[in-house]
């Protein structure tokens, strides 16, 4: 079943993320299916960040009255609802009914879908996060499922390459937390660790300021460092497979660090806005993780 306008609009928002999601050079089938996770992922964030399409559409697909569609825990609820009948019966959300030949022909398992959901409903309740084993627990919902269900559309699943694309995901969430600072901050989220904010002396105050001092800088600094290194533990990931799927991961991993160099291009200044990085960086971060040099 294809999508209608309104759920087309929700996968147009491919194209402003940090990592390539279908690209044109993966086999058709492979494609459909990618975006067809892309869909719900992306759906389950809109629901969470309050950033549906106006209107009501999306509750009313879900079978949520009008005056509950503004609740995000009574949306991520009814998404769940609806998640279920991917495997068990007919879904009436166009997205997830789009997902339900993509989970039957790959054997797909709920845990993944159902991990997103959790990190949602946590966005509801927690506005911070302690330590960075706190937020990496965070991640491993919210990140790492979308790694692993890659693995398992193209058939390539095993417990390293698990391993290394849990690493990969969590480096591009972090990379996305601090692109996004300023944004998170006015959704009365913080996903800098509150230990590591203590250690470099900075206060929420110091975060809505429209640039950043040099002790918010430094704290930037040290979290993209954590970042790098996590996507650079994932790299090998790149060199287990093979073919297009190579230079699909390539260009997940190329996505992260390229994101990185675009904050230090910024002397770590993110407040301002999100740093973004050029397609010739990309590029260039594409061609290096190919080669092995990351």
């Amino acid at each position: 079943m294809r999508p209608d306008s309104a759920a087309d609009a929700t996968l147009d928002k491919a194209a402003d993320e940090n990592f390539p999601v279908a690209p044109a050079f993966l086999p058709r089938a492979w494609r459909d299916d990618l975006m067809a996770v892309y869909g719900y992922a992306r759906l389950v964030d809109d629901i969470g960040d309050g950033d549906l399409a106006p209107g009501g559409a999306d509750a009313r697909r879900l079978g949520v009255s009008p005056e509950q569609a503004d609740d995000r825990l009574v949306m991520l609820d009814a998404l769940e609802a609806d998640l279920h009948q991917v495997f068990d019966g007919t879904p009436s959300h166009p997205l997830l009914a789009a997902l339900q030949p993509t989970v039957r022909r790959r054997a797909l398992t709920p845990e993944p879908f159902l991990g997103l959901l959790r990190a949602n409903r946590q966005d509801q309740l927690v506005t911070g996060y302690e330590t960075y084993d706190d937020l990496l627990a965070y991640c491993e919902l919210s990140a790492n499922p979308v790694g692993r269900l890659v693995l398992a559309i193209t058939g390539t699943s095993t417990p390293e390459r698990i391993r290394r694309s849990d690493a990969v995901c969590t480096g591009l969430q972090i990379v996305e937390h601090l692109q996004d600072v300023a944004e998170d901050l006015g959704r009365d989220r913080i996903y800098l660790p509150a230990e590591d904010m203590r250690q470099f002396h900075v206060a929420e105050a110091d975060l809505a300021a429209p640039t950043a001092g040099a002790s918010v800088r430094a704290l930037v600094a040290y979290e993209a460092d954590r970042a790098l290194r996590l996507l650079n533990e994932g790299t090998p990931l790149v060199g287990s497979v093979h073919g297009r799927l190579k230079l699909l991961l390539a260009g997940f991993v190329a996505g992260g660090k390229a994101a990185v160099h675009a904050i230090t291009a910024e002397k770590y200044d993110v407040l301002p806005g999100p740093p973004k990085p050029t397609k010739l960086r990309l590029l260039r971060e594409v061609g290096a993780t190919l080669r092995g040099e990351g």
